[in-house]
């Protein structure tokens, strides 16, 4: 049974409501408020800076959004402010700050990407965040330590399983979903349908969301196979 509707009540912006980074870049604040202002639930990623604080960022490296080059890892948060989004006035901003943006109006659908024995405290940092936000957030991650750690420091936030791959992943993926007890999948559309997704919705009660749907054929698949479309320069009303 879905213990979070919400997760699957509403459409959510891939990267928050960008247009292809011509103007409003993915994950940035204006992106954010775009999405909040039309109503739409935000996805989002999230990587660590050099000082422990948590960034929404999808890269690892600055190379292809900024001016800058390297690990975004290299950067302190304070560093990283002042790094703008291509020829925009938006920089790379703490987690905490695009949470203050949307102030519960939207909910938020956080993918952390993490480095294995690089990134200890990661989970934790985001949990601070999340402790004093008030509005919905759910949390997932592709990286099953990542999850386990969510289930460890973040028991009190939807946790979910980001994934793909045809049904020869079938029991990997199913061992992630009973050791972590995730909440809900977020799974590639283009590998719908499979048996690990059926399993999932019919047999747990897990709600699925899929990604990344960028037109109507793939927006159609979403609705027979699972609950939700994570959106990205696509419509989906």
């Amino acid at each position: 049974m879905n213990k979070h509707p919400w997760l699957i009540a509403t459409p959510i912006a891939h990267r928050a409501l960008h247009d292809g980074n011509k103007g409003c870049y993915e994950n940035s604040l204006s992106a954010f408020a775009a999405a909040a202002n039309a109503g739409f639930a935000i996805e989002c990623d999230l990587h660590i800076s050099k000082d422990g604080v948590p960034i929404v960022f999808h890269d690892p490296t600055l190379d292809r959004l900024t001016a800058e080059t390297g690990s975004v890892r290299a950067r302190t948060a304070q560093e990283l402010r002042e790094i703008k989004l291509g020829p925009t006035q938006d920089c790379i901003y703490p987690l905490a700050d695009h949470l203050a943006l949307i102030a519960g109006r939207v909910p938020v659908v956080l993918e952390l990407k993490g480095l294995e024995g690089q990134d200890d405290g990661f989970v934790e940092a985001v949990g601070k965040v999340l402790a004093d936000y008030k509005g919905d957030a759910a949390i997932m991650a592709f990286e099953h330590w990542l999850i386990a750690d969510m289930q460890k420091h973040i028991p009190e936030r939807p946790r979910g399983l980001t994934a793909k791959g045809d049904d020869s992943y079938y029991d990997t993926h199913m061992k992630a979903v009973r050791d972590y007890e995730v909440d809900f999948i977020s799974y590639d559309v283009r590998e719908l349908p499979c048996e690990f997704i059926k399993d999932c919705r019919l047999e747990r009660g897990l709600p699925v969301i899929t990604w990344t749907v960028r037109d109507a054929k793939a927006h159609k698949t979403t609705q027979r196979y699972a609950d939700q479309v994570t959106f990205e320069l696509y419509d989906p009303s």
